[in-house]
């Protein structure tokens, strides 16, 4: 390129004064060269570019057509100088290769002079807008492989033949420079779209992963908490999900956002229990630079981070009554201040809370703000312990072996003794103890397949709670005693082996280190003998 502009420049001392000079060329490119770096909307920029071409360079009735490889023809992008009527018709116009001058230049790849458009029959002016007493000039844009990937066009203001070959070379770095623009353009357009196609198939996953379909119960409690979930998703209105510890709260809050209209929008999650008061008002709502020591700059709360979607406020029973009333004022209103600051924001949030608590208990004793509560419990969502639906416990723990299936890269099943076995348990941690057990279960399994034999329940938890008719009974030993627990089973075999594991674990039918574990998770003490 700089040799054509040497080349260029050198034939512009000698062009005649109706021509263009040196210092035009370079003022001309510079400008040009200003305006196509500015915009990524190709055309505006294009536009632009003419625009200049025809203030600086002395050129008419510009105009820059790119190839569209999908219908194999040139489609014209941008024109100056004509009516705007004509810009609107412009996109209907197209020109196949080697039909025309424009075609032709796609085709050969190299620039076409015409001193007088009269004279050249290939001209066709479906544009209508040329002058036939003056020359035209149509260079090819370069592609990255030498290929033409469009052509820019143009009729000098002047008659002057003498000057056409000084023209022509500036004609041709305006396409250089055009080409740089179109390829970048392209190359952002590209990357956006590949972003934007990611984005909405991680969009597809995280909906589907908390669409309906995967919402896992048949018990009449939980189909009338999903027929709850699909009717409040559609509004914005406050939902207090309650339950017990690992029943599935923040799953419901998942699936109220993703199916709700605010699924576009951000949805964010604060557990209230893990902060004090004063690092809770910032996280929550923000803070300006020198707020407090360590506020080194500005910094969004989590109110301004969900603007247009939603806030998961988890373990909400646990706030203080001093910083119940902040909250409660943003939910009423919705606005608030950043610590530290004077101007007043507006948020526009769907608000999820959730607690394991009995709030109704704690305003009675006056630990919750009765307002706060009923601004929270618009519509309340109780979700059941695990103990109080073991039916659906099949369904879940096949659902879960599924989710652990994908995990550990192999396929999981469970035998109905096992499944007889976890519907026996009381499940003291819910849904996420059943997903643990079974977790462990598997990791226990050389074959993939979970047998009675593999499940250890938590022993500290399962040892105190239920009765013995409730609690889940391993394989037994021969001739032992049916109401001993696990672990008084496990040590009764060790005795009758003599404290080999390596017995005990064919009388149990299990393998050294399923037994290993045991003893090991158990804390049992080996005898030596």
């Amino acid at each position: 390129m700089s040799s054509t502009i040497s080349s260029s420049v050198a034939t512009g001392v000698a062009v005649s004064q109706k021509g263009l000079s040196m210092q035009q060329q370079l003022a001309a490119l510079h400008q040009i060269s200003v305006v196509l770096s500015r915009s990524l909307d190709l055309e505006q920029t294009l536009s632009a570019m003419l625009q200049s071409l025809h203030e600086h360079a002395q050129m008419q009735f510009g105009l820059v057509s790119l190839f569209d490889h999908n219908r194999s023809a040139l489609f014209i992008q941008a024109l100056h100088g004509v009516d705007p009527e004509v810009i609107k018709d412009m996109k209907s116009i197209r020109y196949r290769i080697g039909e025309g001058i424009l075609g032709t230049v796609m085709h050969q790849g190299e620039s076409v002079v015409v001193p007088r458009v009269a004279d050249d029959p290939r001209f066709l002016d479906r544009l209508n807008l040329f002058e036939y007493s003056l020359p035209f000039i149509c260079v090819p844009i370069p592609g990255a492989d030498h290929r033409p990937i469009g052509v820019l066009a143009a009729q000098p203001k002047s008659a002057d033949v003498e000057s056409l070959p000084v023209r022509t070379r500036f004609m041709e770095m305006v396409a250089n420079l055009t080409a740089q623009t179109v390829r970048l353009v392209g190359q952002a357009r590209s990357e956006s779209e590949a972003l934007r196609s990611e984005r909405d198939s991680l969009r597809r996953k995280v909906r589907h992963q908390y669409g309906f379909d995967n919402m896992v119960g048949q018990t009449a409690s939980m189909r009338q908490i999903f027929d709850s979930i699909r009717q409040v998703a559609k509004w914005d209105t406050t939902v207090l999900v309650r339950g017990e510890s690992g029943t599935g709260k923040e799953l419901i809050a998942n699936a109220i956002h993703y199916n709700s209209p605010r699924a576009s929008g951000p949805f964010v999650k604060l557990n209230c229990a893990a902060l004090p008061d004063t690092l809770l008002e910032s996280e929550l709502f923000g803070h300006e630079k020198g707020a407090f020591t360590g506020a080194v700059k500005q910094r969004k709360g989590r109110f301004e981070l969900a603007d247009g979607g939603t806030l998961f406020l988890d373990e909400i029973g646990e706030i203080s009554a001093s910083f119940q009333a902040k909250l409660l004022r943003i939910l009423q209103e919705g606005e608030m201040e950043r610590v530290g600051g004077t101007d007043t924001l507006s948020v526009d949030v769907r608000v999820v809370a959730a607690t394991n608590r009995n709030l109704e208990e704690e305003v009675r004793k006056g630990h919750f703000r009765e307002d706060l509560y009923y601004r929270l419990n618009v519509m309340p969502i109780q979700l059941p312990a695990l103990r109080e639906r073991l039916e659906d416990i099949p369904e879940l723990a096949r659902f879960l072996l599924q989710k652990l299936s994908q995990k550990q890269g192999r396929e999981l099943k469970i035998s109905d003794g096992a499944i007889r076995m976890l519907v026996s348990y009381h499940w003291p941690g819910n849904v996420r103890e059943l997903e643990n057990c079974l977790e462990r279960a598997s990791i226990m399994s050389e074959t993939g397949l979970i047998d009675r034999d593999v499940i250890l329940f938590n022993t500290q938890e399962s040892t105190a709670v239920l009765p013995v008719a409730h609690v889940a009974r391993p394989v037994l030993v021969e001739g032992g005693d049916e109401e001993l627990d696990e672990r008084q089973r496990l040590i009764a075999a060790l005795e009758k082996c003599g404290w080999v594991q390596a017995k005990a674990a064919r009388l149990l039918g299990m393998t050294p280190r399923q037994i290993a574990y045991r003893i090991q998770i158990m804390n049992i003490n080996m005898r030596r003998i």
